[in-house]
């Protein structure tokens, strides 16, 4: 057991997402409770609670619903970041499958807390099942008069729309998203004004991740106080994780926080495929530094355990790296990624990503020199607080916490035009 559970706390069947299900579980009884409650009371519940954003920021949900002032003669949007791009992350996925009705009530909640009457779930393109599971909640909810409408006894109704993106990664940022939904290349805005201020169509937007929308009705049920007797003082609730990699049980888990760390790996994951020994785990999404079996012996999943090793739990999608893993190859897969899904607006970051890109490449053909891995550094510094969204520091942090700790393999590969490892998994007898 990974603790109390608060988003996967059902078992999940074929219809598990239906309406009729989610309201055999209590669904929506939340949103009458919420309804009877002052706007600004939800926000204060929501900012008591300490929630944190998990789109990757861990952003206090409450603090920026906080800066978008309710005004009755102004459009608000709201836009739920269904983005999930970060390779080895699809913990938003789990939600848009099996929970799509918590969505929509969690949506309904904030909604009217906020003054909003225009909802959007922006998805990536390349999903298809949660695509099909979140249109078909939000087709039953107008169906049961939920959405469209008023909600009966009150005079609120709100409008959802699934808007599908075309598969570019940089749409996850906040302000990408929003330029694409307004029809536009989906470059990053600089800031400010905030979102919160002028976001959508020029209008007070917020914006949260899938996952921390979905705390929001067990927020407002369970009440603030109930709440924060989850998780640790400083990170309340709960983390999905999506783990991947050289695990024996990959897969979605709801971990709360403050639990210990190996013992999430070892025992609730059923340890290294093949018995392999652990080299490093991705802690939270490829734009966070790696960690090895060492460091995360003494840490607990939380984020004041997490940040003073110098990563972070980011979007919660961990991969388990096993002994025997070429980190030269890995790097490669990585700034693989971050060229293709550059958006080339920030030069930095379209020319930073090219090079980083080339010089990995010419490493593994055998063709590296020992300058290489200086220039890695040093583009990487360039990069960082260059660039007008986080995807050119994110890329050099993942390359410099992979540089630092196995720079010995990089070594050995410029020197020999060959991997140090032979790429098999080190197991027990």
């Amino acid at each position: 057991m990974t603790g109390r559970k608060l988003i996967m706390d059902f078992e999940v069947t074929p219809t598990s997402h239906t309406l009729a299900e989610y309201r055999a579980r209590g669904g929506y009884a939340t949103l009458g409770k919420a309804l009877k409650m002052a706007p600004a009371d939800i926000t204060k519940e929501v900012t008591a609670s300490g929630l944190l954003g998990h789109g990757g920021a861990a952003f206090p949900v409450g603090r920026k619903w906080g800066v978008m002032k309710p005004n009755p003669g102004e459009i608000h949007y709201l836009c739920a970041n269904a983005d999930e791009g970060e390779p080895g992350t699809f913990k938003d996925r789990w939600i848009l499958e099996n929970a799509p009705h918590l969505l929509v009530e969690s949506m309904l909640i904030t909604s009217y807390a906020l003054g909003v009457r225009h909802a959007f779930v922006y998805i990536r393109g390349e999903f298809d099942l949660p695509y099909r599971r979140i249109q078909g909640a939000i087709d039953e909810a107008y169906a049961a008069g939920l959405l469209g409408k008023p909600v009966p006894g009150t005079d609120f109704a709100l409008d959802i729309v699934v808007y599908r993106g075309a598969g570019s990664y940089v749409c996850g940022e906040a302000s990408g998203l929003i330029t694409s939904i307004e029809g536009r290349k989906p470059y990053p805005r600089n800031r400010p004004p905030r979102l919160t201020v002028r976001g959508l169509f020029q209008k007070p937007t917020v914006i949260n991740n899938v996952e921390s929308l979905a705390n929001i009705t067990g927020i407002i049920r369970m009440g603030a106080e109930e709440f924060r007797k989850v998780g640790t003082a400083k990170s309340p609730g709960t983390q999905l994780v999506s783990i991947s990699g050289h695990i024996a049980k990959p897969g979605v888990y709801e971990v709360e926080y403050g639990y210990p760390w190996v013992k999430f790996l070892d025992e609730d994951c059923g340890g290294m495929l093949h018995g392999a020994k652990l080299k490093c785990v991705v802690p939270g999404g490829i734009s966070t530094k790696v960690l090895t079996r060492a460091e995360i012996e003494p840490l607990t999943l939380c984020h004041e355990s997490v940040n003073p090793a110098g990563s972070g739990l980011g979007s919660g999608g961990m991969i388990a790296i096993a002994e025997g893993t070429c980190m030269v190859r890995f790097l490669q897969v990585l700034l693989r990624f971050y060229h293709h899904e550059s958006c080339g607006q920030c030069t930095p970051c379209r020319e930073g990503m090219g090079w980083m890109h080339k010089i990995i490449d010419r490493i593994v053909a055998g063709k590296g020199v020992p300058e290489d891995i200086g220039r890695l550094y040093a583009i990487s510094e360039a990069n960082d607080g260059t660039t007008i969204c986080g995807m050119g520091d994110a890329a050099g942090y993942a390359t410099v916490g992979i540089l630092n700790k196995y720079r010995d393999e990089f070594e050995h590969w410029i020197a020999n035009g060959r991997s140090k490892l032979d790429g098999r998994l080190e197991c027990r007898a």
